[in-house]
């Protein structure tokens, strides 16, 4: 991992209050990026789900995820400039905080097969094959959540 020498905060908020910031770097990442099709990127799930926000010391959004009502992590993405210095790590983090606050038994997500290493990093366990899901291969990943 790089050495960050800007710092970054990473916040709690809702897609009512950062809806431009969220989608700013989603769209960067998945639709530029990745090339998913954008009518796919925004969904329901926005505006019920909590979010979280990377931001630089400039406050500019660098990262992004969500925790959606029912437990499932969804959305990460990290500018590619900023990726390595451990901003993915600190917004899956706040999200699993989240998630514990709220008293989840467990976690899911449908990563990326490219990003497989990075959840299992976080303790993530991989349960049934891959799939498509956005023109992209993922597979599901599982996090029990320790009781409090």
């Amino acid at each position: 991992m790089r050495t960050v020498e800007q710092p970054f905060t990473v916040i709690v908020t809702n897609w009512e209050t950062h809806a431009a910031a969220l989608y700013a770097v989603r769209r960067q990442v998945f639709v530029e990026e990745q090339q998913v099709p954008e009518d796919l990127e925004q969904d329901d799930f926005d505006p019920v789900s909590q979010h979280v926000l990377a931001l630089d010391q400039r406050d500019r959004p660098i990262g992004t995820g969500r925790l959606l009502p029912d437990g499932h992590i969804g959305r990460l993405a990290v500018l590619q400039s900023w990726r390595g210095f451990g901003i993915g790590k600190a917004l899956m983090q706040r999200l699993l905080t989240l998630a514990s606050q709220q008293r989840f038994p467990a976690i899911e997500l449908h990563a990326q097969v490219q990003a497989l290493d990075f959840y299992a990093g976080l303790g993530f366990q991989v349960e049934g094959g891959e799939f498509m899901e956005a023109g992209i291969p993922h597979r599901t990943m599982r996090l029990t959540l320790p009781l409090e």
